[in-house]
């Protein structure tokens, strides 16, 4: 097809959805006959998936893409994902980049991606959204991607979001709730299992919404994927605390190989800068539903998103939301500093100093990084199953309990590989990071329903 071999380079910034698209997009261009560029060597095309949910996110995006303008002057240049669809007009500020598409019919970039490389014009594409959209499938196949050989895959089940908070561009960025066809999740995760893959991370931009449009609940893509030979784990990307009922939490109890840790997005613990941000539970509703879910999973773990320095938030009702942080007993916080996102309400209300945002956000990170270590001692005496992904050095071995505990085996007995393997551990010590213990034996899965 082509008179040379042309050489693609990929960069991905924001969420697992933006990872696992690139995914779909490095076997779409694997298909067409293109080969990913080695680190030192200068691609003919570089994809940028780009990310808008903060002001300082969508910064970053843009000045990559006009530094490897500069950097790669020959080369063509594709700017997709939520800032463009975010912003249509970015074409007229970002001359740099030679292709400009949004979150819309991405399986179309590969083919405009060789017709740049052919004719040396530029394509602008960014399609509006009407609402009544469908869940747009993206094929992704490890065995063709850099994903191949790993023992965890990311599986985009939803896309969009219906809730409009007040910092948040992404509906507009993402459109409205959709849900990938039960059939086609299915047919993807059997593909996977074959490739390899043995534990699957479901993700969505709500994922707790998904299966809307099909009367399902969120349960219902877990039992599937529970029931597939050959995957042994299933574990749930970020949640929405109020899309999750009595009910989810009895079907999902019932699955063997569900991980039992819950990323329940926060974002504060105050309930008057919860409400500021337009979120549609309060404090204590959220605490609730973390007693409820530990009813269901009493070794559960919780992770969590939670915003510091957000308009209006004063420093008791950031006293309150430590508190409250506290109170749960997260095992792990993934603190964000607010950044102003233009097109926002947030945008316009009155702004804290950067310096406090950013003490706030520190303290948070403090009190986050002690949780880990509490969260980490607590396991000190117990055996649980490891899934080893790889070995950082020899004798190293190093993989992830159910809950998302990260665990390292100092086991001289152990010199070959446990890759993709799944032993017990029993947990003897623990640090500020990680676990280590010794192998007891491995881990028999069972594939209940098939």
């Amino acid at each position: 097809m082509w008179q040379k071999m042309y050489k693609i380079r990929y960069i991905t910034f924001g969420c697992k959805v933006n990872q696992y698209e690139t995914r779909c997009l490095e076997a779409a261009f694997e298909q067409l006959g293109f080969a990913q560029a080695a680190p030192d060597e200068e691609p003919d095309v570089v994809v940028i998936n780009s990310c808008t949910v903060t002001g300082s996110g969508e910064s970053r995006s843009l000045t990559t893409l006009r530094r490897l303008r500069r950097e790669l002057p020959g080369a063509v240049i594709v700017l997709t994902g939520c800032i463009p669809q975010a912003d249509p007009e970015i074409h007229l500020r970002i001359p740099e980049a030679d292709i400009i598409t949004g979150t819309k019919d991405r399986s179309r970039i590969p083919e405009l991606a060789a017709e740049v490389l052919e004719h040396r014009r530029r394509i602008v594409e960014v399609g509006e959204y009407s609402g009544r959209e469908s869940f747009e499938v993206m094929e992704y196949h490890s065995e063709l991607t850099g994903a191949h050989g790993h023992t965890r895959a990311f599986v985009k089940i939803q896309d969009g979001c219906n809730c409009f908070c007040t910092y948040c561009i992404i509906p507009y960025a993402r459109g409205r709730c959709r849900s990938k066809p039960p059939e086609l999740l299915r047919e993807e995760i059997v593909r996977l299992a074959a490739e390899g893959v043995r534990e699957i991370v479901l993700t969505g931009i709500n994922l707790a919404f998904y299966g809307t449009e099909y009367g399902l609940r969120l349960a219902d893509a877990a039992e599937l994927c529970c029931g597939v030979t050959g995957i042994d784990r299933v574990r749930l990307g970020s949640l929405e605390p109020e899309r999750i009922s009595d009910d989810d939490l009895v079907r999902l109890s019932r699955l063997e190989k569900l991980c039992p840790q819950f990323h329940l997005s926060l974002q504060s613990g105050c309930d008057r800068t919860l409400k500021a941000m337009g979120r549609r539970y309060t404090a204590e509703e959220y605490y609730q539903l973390t007693r409820r879910i530990l009813h269901y999973f009493p070794d559960c773990a919780f992770t969590t998103d939670i915003m510091a320095g957000f308009p209006g938030e004063t420093e008791e009702d950031f006293e309150e939301s430590v508190r409250f942080v506290r109170r749960v007993g997260f095992s792990r916080l993934h603190v964000f500093t607010y950044s102003q996102r233009r097109g926002t309400p947030a945008a316009s209300m009155p702004q804290l100093p950067q310096r406090v945002r950013k003490q706030r956000a520190d303290r948070l990170r403090i009190v986050g990084n002690e949780l880990h270590a509490e969260h980490l001692a607590r396991q000190v005496g117990r055996t649980v199953p490891v899934l080893f992904e790889r070995e950082e050095e020899p004798d190293i071995h190093h993989g992830y309990a159910p809950d998302m505990t990260l665990i390292k085996i100092p086991e001289k007995n152990y010199k070959k590989s446990l890759r993709n393997s799944i032993f017990y551990v029993t947990i003897e010590e623990s640090g500020s990071e990680y676990c280590t213990g010794r192998i007891t034996g491995e881990c028999r899965i069972s594939n209940k329903g098939e």
